[in-house]
């Protein structure tokens, strides 16, 4: 059995068609291209502008920051090309997971499964308590129960993720509902942030855009330096051009989780149609309020006095405009509800996916006969979510995060060529421009990026493939659909005649009964 073994085009297709028996289970279709932009949108703007902004701009790249979030919106920009061309083809839950398994093969469809697993469920996490503090800040609540510093358990952070959990398993209409209805609100503060906040920029504060680089602090060496920097022997430094380029590589976790919209092609009315402008409509108004907000923050304030747990709303206060701080909490609750709820689906979508395919047990992926949802998938990442967010401080894993997705951006680039060539005749609604150029360059820039984060996200993303290989190897490399057609084909060759006589002379059978 190999692990090389890829899964027909036409076995995915035939997945996600609306027909099938018991032993196929069926998703539901019922989004359409603002669902889909809805969920991008979503599950992009939350975490990432409203705290790492502030931390990049004053750890890494001062003014800079600006440029460190174009950086990562064009890179991200490239990925989402290639993710559109997939979607639209391939219309099916799983993206990265399927297009790798039918591209690459099985064992990096299930690394880049078990990767994209742990993109989705820490950021989930993350977001989870950072929702738990914003609301504790908006509320005055207890943080020990709510915060981070000195909290056995948190509360709030449970709390959200369960009633999430909720309206994830009830259906995909209504998850999009709700989630639509907090984009409107999420979108309409970022476009506030960036009017309002224009008017108490100051030029100083913008001067220099690049600060001079300068070496790094005690203590941001060794395993904290970035890959590249141990790999050339560069020694560890903050700002000028190679801190831009450390920050775009740590914000781009701003930009991970849009393609979360490519795990609902199963569930869209007309996805050869409406992927593609879910996909690269997300991205196009996610950069352009991010580079907006970014170069108000770093305007209003001097990047040296950012504060680095609510920086939006501490420089609006900065600025004597107090009103303007509650209007940014309020946003960053509901902005970050939306990333938690996005998260759960897609999470339940891969889960499905590789549960399908029979690389984990075949019984997680079973459909609510009534909600048309994978509710037992939905329920395990519920809990599993809650457990994480609950008892663990996760905001340092964010780097980890990162490279999960750029990881997973590098197997969507390189599929595209490999599909071309393999899949000529495949119907391709939407097709990249310039390829195989841009996806290689999609590729090469993202791993460009990769190598910006630290050793130790790099150690530690190393343990959990290690983990997801003995999972891998130990279960699923055995048990899943494609091995057991294997199986069941040498059964049939080594045992042609089902009463076990063998075929007579001239090709008629012995048994004549």
């Amino acid at each position: 059995m190999s692990i090389l073994r890829t899964k027909p085009i036409d076995d995915v297709l035939a997945q996600a068609d609306d027909a099938g028996g018991e032993d196929r289970p069926k998703l539901r279709r019922r989004l359409g291209s603002i669902d889909l932009m809805g969920f991008g949108v979503g599950i992009v703007i939350g975490t990432g502008i409203f705290t790492l902004t502030g931390i990049e701009a004053k750890n890494s790249a001062g003014p800079g920051v600006v440029i460190s979030f174009a950086i990562g919106g064009v890179v991200a920009m490239l990925a989402a090309f290639c993710y559109a061309e997939l979607a639209s083809s391939v219309p099916t839950a799983g993206s990265a997971y399927t297009y790798a398994y039918a591209t690459m093969g099985e064992l990096a469809a299930w690394i880049i499964g078990w990767d994209l697993l742990l993109e989705f469920a820490l950021g989930s996490a993350v977001v989870a308590r950072g929702w738990s503090g914003y609301l504790a800040n908006l509320f005055g609540l207890p943080t020990a129960w709510f915060g981070e510093e000195g909290s056995v358990v948190n509360l709030g952070a449970i709390a959200i993720v369960l009633i999430l959990g909720v309206v994830a398993t009830v259906g995909i209409r209504q998850s999009a509902r709700v989630t639509n209805v907090l984009v409107v609100v999420k979108v309409a503060i970022c476009v506030f942030i960036v009017v309002a906040g224009f008017f108490f920029v100051k030029a100083a504060n913008l001067t220099p855009f690049i600060p001079p680089a300068k070496p790094a602090e005690e203590g941001e060496g060794g395993l904290a330096q970035p890959l590249s920097q141990a790999l050339f022997g560069l020694a560890p430094s903050a700002y000028g051009i190679a801190g831009v380029l450390s920050a775009a590589a740590v914000v781009f976790f701003a930009y991970t989780g849009f393609e979360a919209v490519a795990n609902l092609g199963e569930e869209t009315k007309k996805p050869r149609r409406d992927m593609p402008i879910g996909l690269i409509g997300t991205l196009a108004l996610s950069t352009l309020l991010y580079v907006g907000v970014s170069l108000v923050l770093v305007g209003m304030v001097s990047y040296t006095e950012i504060d680095e747990g609510a920086p939006i709303a501490a420089a609006f206060q900065a600025a004597g405009a107090n009103w303007a701080a509650v209007l940014v909490s309020i946003a960053a609750v509901a902005g970050l509800t939306s990333v938690i709820l996005v998260e759960l689906v897609t999470l339940s979508r891969i889960g499905f996916a590789v549960s399908r395919d029979g690389l984990v047990p075949n019984g997680i992926a079973k459909i609510h006969p009534r909600w048309g949802t994978p509710y037992r998938m939905t329920a395990i990442v519920t809990i599993a979510v809650a457990a994480l967010a609950g008892f663990l401080p996760l905001s340092a894993l964010a780097d980890l995060v990162s490279i999960g997705t750029l990881f997973a951006f590098v197997i969507v680039s390189v599929a595209i060529p490999v599909l071309r060539r393999t899949k000529p005749a495949l119907n391709r609604p939407f097709r990249v421009p310039l390829s195989p150029v841009l996806p290689i360059g999609s590729a090469l820039a993202c791993l460009y990026l990769m190598t910006n984060l630290s050793l130790e996200t790099w150690l530690r993303f190393g343990v959990w493939l290690v983990i997801g290989g003995i999972i891998y190897f130990g279960y699923g490399r055995r048990k899943n659909r494609l091995a057991r057609k294997e199986q069941e084909t040498e059964h049939r060759a080594a045992d042609p005649d089902p009463d076990g006589f063998p075929p007579a002379r001239g090709g008629q059978p012995a048994n004549t009964k």
